[in-house]
């Protein structure tokens, strides 16, 4: 093998030759190699040790390779493509092995051309409901015309004082030794007890009105006090990305998902400044403002239109407070104006009549 290993050598006493194989498990757990493994133990796009971003984020780091050497009978005609794959992941399931035209192979500067026997792809897709029981993330939604903060809906990931929920009180830290972790499997969060019990707040602020343009405030808070998230990313849905004039502290790109509809956009850190977001405490967080423009025809600040559709943080949607609890306009900003102006020319009416 190039690039991966196996992690079981399994029995090979019957094998018959030379150098003994690299595996001889018929059900083998391959792993991606270390950034940094010998050169002659590498291969394209290998040695990510697992660890993948996403394409809008870093082309250069959104996919992993390796290759296998199969033994076997010598007729590749009749070889069969292993069955059963599967990540090893939560959440990830695939599909059946389907073959394709063989993949080629350029060579000697470009002058040479080779290709593969046979070539076969197997797709595998993610699911939020798959990969846990309980939301990962919660938003929060507060604007400077209202002085109403809307927090995360109750019980968004789990409800404190029931099982699976671990939670500690704010200030508390938990002894890390006394933590169970198998490296082989996720960690189960211990996040600072609150009414939602989510790792993961997002709070949009809408914090202020100029007369052609409108700014936002977007913080994500890290509640989960033993884990950090590196190379986050987060989705926002909103009608008026696709007028986002500035973005400041983070990386942002419009996600075009229907070519004409430019409403998803992708927010992620900066590298060497806010990429890594730390676990709970106080740079258990990072946050950025953006200045959108007013689009006419579209924009107003009515019945929650400033909040987000959708918000979803490493792939994952989080819960939104339902929209009868939105920040709204006061009702009664109109009639206060008017009252203020009957209280100020009234006074001057009666000067002039007296005179």
């Amino acid at each position: 093998m190039w690039g991966a290993e196996a992690t079981e050598q399994g029995n090979c006493s019957k094998f018959t030759g030379g150098q003994l194989p690299h595996c001889c498990e018929k059900s083998p757990v391959i792993v991606d190699l270390l950034p940094g493994a010998p050169y002659n133990q590498q291969t394209a796009n290998c040695c990510k040790g697992g660890v993948l971003s996403s394409l809008t984020q870093d082309p250069s780091k959104f996919v992993a390779g390796f290759q296998m050497n199969v033994g076997g009978s010598a007729d590749y005609t009749g070889f069969q493509m292993p069955e059963n794959f599967t990540l090893g992941i939560p959440g990830y399931t695939c599909g059946n092995a389907t073959e394709v035209p063989p993949s080629k192979f350029y060579s000697d500067g470009g002058r040479r051309r080779t290709q593969a026997l046979r070539t076969w792809n197997v797709t595998c897709i993610y699911s939020q409901f798959m990969a846990s029981s309980s939301p990962k993330c919660c938003v929060s939604l507060s604007a400077f015309y209202n002085n109403t903060i809307v927090p995360c809906p109750k019980c968004s990931c789990h409800c404190q004082g029931l099982s699976p929920a671990n939670c500690i009180k704010y200030g508390e830290t938990p002894s890390l030794l006394q933590q169970k972790h198998d490296p082989n499997k996720e960690q189960s969060p211990v996040v600072i007890c609150s009414q939602h019990m989510c790792p993961v707040r997002v709070h949009w602020h809408v914090k202020q009105s100029y007369t052609q343009y409108w700014r936002v405030k977007i913080t994500i808070t890290n509640l989960n006090v033993v884990q950090n998230y590196s190379q986050w990313n987060l989705v926002a849905l909103h009608p008026n990305l696709q007028s986002v004039t500035q973005v400041f502290s983070f990386n942002y790109k419009p996600l075009n998902q229907y070519g004409y509809i430019n409403d998803t956009g992708m927010f992620w850190g900066i590298e060497f400044y806010n990429d890594m977001l730390l676990q709970a405490g106080e740079s258990g967080n990072v946050q950025t403002e953006m200045l959108l423009h007013k689009d006419s025809g579209i924009f107003t600040f009515r019945e929650g239109w400033g909040f987000p559709r959708r918000i979803l943080f490493n792939g994952d949607e989080c819960v939104m407070p339902l929209p009868d609890d939105y920040p709204r306009l006061p009702n009664n900003a109109h009639t206060a104006a008017s009252s203020s102006a009957c209280r100020i020319f009234l006074p001057l009416l009666l000067l002039i009549v007296m005179l």
